[in-house]
């Protein structure tokens, strides 16, 4: 099949051998493939990424699989944020049958254990042609919905769990610093809260226009006044719950220098260098810092419905599309905020 391969730290469109599914799973194709931030990431911080993630894995509870971490020195077929037609069934299965449209958390059990699908070397991602699913963890796309829309369930889902494990809840208020797709998935799990105002603030007008669609109460250009002015002239009343959905260094610490006493922050963008920050502003603030990570399957079940009911609205998320072959261009296309929120990938 054809695929996007990262190869030693590049992009590179090659034919690679098709994936077979083993038991328990099912071959998809790839209709179509969000690009995230955390492959940008990747392919700039691959051996940082694979660090930390070893830690995690040494820190997971006992008797809890963790995913096999990957050798960024072999080739990677990245892609977790997909929709596929199954076209083919392993063994033990039933759940899926061979022409359900599926989306999936992005991982896999086989014998050997468990695999982040994106994330591996033995299990290509969307960026692919072709990709192997748990059977029992694969979801049937419902009432018709677009293939492109489902795509976006898992970014999604990221933003519902963070705003999930935070205190926000009716009578509370919301910043978010932050109107990419993370950010958005943020306002837009706020809204379904029924936080009240919601303030967005980020330096691209189109992402901007974009918070607004998805349900904040207002928008800042943090060059023309800090965040959290604007929520002081809406509010500056309520329980204030601060996100940081940036993820470069030092936001957090701006997030402490401007968050109100006994506040709480909630870290929900990936920064992968070395960042400092000034504990004493959180102390004597008493403030709550709390980091964020992916989801539960109930809620990307739940995310899944919401899109497909047309509670959220992701269309206008969608700012591009390309084929495999325009998976290096498109990574380049998403360092300008102003120009692209989600770029899908559709092989075919």
């Amino acid at each position: 099949m054809r695929a996007a391969v990262m190869r030693q730290g590049q992009l590179v469109v090659d034919e690679i051998a098709d994936p077979e599914p083993g038991a328990g799973q099912v071959l998809v194709r790839t209709l179509a493939c969000g690009i995230c931030g955390s492959d940008l990431h990747t392919l700039d911080h691959a051996d940082e990424m694979v660090e930390m993630a070893s830690e995690a894995t040494g820190a997971a509870p006992a008797g809890m699989p963790a995913p096999k971490v990957m050798d960024p020195s072999r080739d990677v077929v990245m892609g977790h944020e997909f929709c596929g037609e199954v076209v083919a069934l392993g063994d033990n299965t039933g759940n899926c049958q061979v022409g359900d449209v599926v989306v999936s958390i992005p991982v896999t059990f086989d014998p050997t254990g468990l695999h982040a699908i994106g994330y591996s070397n033995d299990y290509p991602g969307g960026y692919g042609e072709l990709m192997v699913l748990s059977d029992p963890l694969a979801l049937k796309v419902p009432n018709g919905l677009d293939p492109r829309s489902a795509a976006l369930t898992e970014p999604m889902a990221v933003g519902m769990h963070a705003v999930n494990g935070s205190r926000s809840a009716p009578g509370t208020a919301a910043l978010v610093l932050g109107c990419g797709p993370v950010g958005l998935a943020t306002i837009a799990a706020l809204g379904l809260k029924g936080v009240e105002p919601i303030v967005a603030a980020d330096f691209s007008p189109r992402r901007r226009e974009l918070a607004s669609s998805l349900g904040a109460h207002a928008t800042v250009d943090p060059r023309e006044e800090e965040p959290i002015d604007t929520w002081r002239r809406l509010d500056g009343r309520k329980p204030l719950v601060l996100y940081e959905a940036v993820g470069v260094p030092g936001l957090i610490d701006t997030a402490l220098r401007a968050a109100p006493r006994q506040s709480q922050i909630v870290v929900v963008g990936v920064c992968m260098q070395p960042d400092v920050i000034r504990p004493m502003r959180g102390v004597v603030k008493e403030l709550n810092v709390q980091f964020a990570f992916g989801y539960d399957p109930v809620e990307f079940a739940d995310t899944l419905r919401l899109i497909a009911e047309g509670t959220i609205d992701v269309a206008p998320l969608i700012t591009g599309h390309v084929d495999i072959d325009g998976v290096p261009e498109a990574f380049r296309a998403l360092a300008s905020p102003d120009e692209h929120a989600k770029i899908l990938v559709e092989p075919v």
